[in-house]
């Protein structure tokens, strides 16, 4: 006979899952209800699902030519295919930079940890829109930038530097760059340094222990690292759209568009759905094959 679990331990287990639930699942759900429906002029603008007839029997109305499109139309297969380039690079630019961050806080004194890490974090009291809009102040053509290099005489008029995908990997990396380092700080300070010690002992030279015991135990902050970046920084919206160039197409781009301008919301749900089983499936995936790695250890 199985046991059942105490109640209070059902209780702990029940709260996260009906947090996911209302609010993950419920709107997932809406939002692939509306991928299904037709599109229509009106508010919404969309016709409903599940409709009755004058006999009084509810039929449903299923509508798969907005996920048709999304095979057929080469646009948002490369829209797909740029924001997940974007975010890749983006994501290894935020480690190339976390990395050594993370690590120098690490093995800083405890008096100075903090105060690097409140410098880590210190951005976020700030507006995630106005920092964005700081860096057209920096870049645009009459920017501070451009001014700099004019009155060093390094260059004889304006550099394009705004609207440029320089701009977008810009403004990607440094807002969200905290998100790579604090996961890579709190795997790193757990490190023994005992370990290191013993590598030195055996005739380790720095970059060669660091690459045999630190680099391998941190791949856990890493990995965590590069899905905090690479997640969101795939459905950015706000940094291409005020940094980015016209060729900045993202999927967060196209479902403005196919929401706001063309009020096409079953294409628009359609784009989202898909995006977030691309996104979901393969983490399940590695969670699921973790999993059996670890118990199987």
């Amino acid at each position: 006979m199985r046991r059942r679990l105490p109640s209070s331990r059902a209780l702990v287990l029940a709260l996260p899952f009906a947090w996911l639930g209302l609010f993950f699942l419920a709107p997932f759900l809406i939002v692939a209800k509306i991928a299904v429906s037709e599109a229509a002029l009106g508010i919404p603008p969309y016709a409903p699902v599940a409709r009755w007839s004058d006999e009084g029997v509810v039929s449903l109305v299923l509508n798969l030519g907005s996920f048709a499109l999304l095979v057929e139309d080469s646009f948002y297969l490369d829209a797909y295919l740029r924001s997940v380039r974007v975010a890749g690079i983006s994501a290894l630019l935020c480690l190339a930079l976390g990395y050594p961050m993370a690590y120098a806080i690490a093995r800083a004194s405890e008096h100075r940890r903090n105060l690097l890490l409140l410098l880590v974090v210190l951005p976020f009291w700030t507006s995630f829109l106005l920092r964005v809009m700081a860096w057209i102040g920096l870049l645009a053509d009459n920017g501070v930038l451009n001014n700099l290099l004019i009155g060093a005489g390094l260059v004889a008029e304006p550099v394009r530097l705004l609207y440029t995908d320089a701009a977008l990997y810009l403004g990607i990396v440094y807002c969200y760059l905290p998100f790579m380092v604090l996961p890579l700080y709190a795997n790193l300070a757990k490190l023994d340094p005992v370990l290191l010690e013993a590598a030195a002992d055996l005739g380790a030279r720095p970059w060669r222990a660091f690459v045999a015991v630190t680099l391998p135990l941190s791949l856990p902050g890493i990995l965590a690292g590069m899905m905090l970046v690479f997640i969101p920084a795939v459905g950015e919206f706000v940094i291409p759209e005020l940094l980015g160039g016209p060729d900045a197409q993202l999927i967060g781009r196209v479902l403005w568009t196919e929401f706001f301008t063309n009020r096409d919301w079953p294409m628009a749900s359609a784009l989202a759905v898909v995006l977030l089983l691309l996104l979901v499936l393969p983490i399940a995936w590695f969670q699921h094959l973790q999993g059996r790695a670890t118990g199987g250890g």
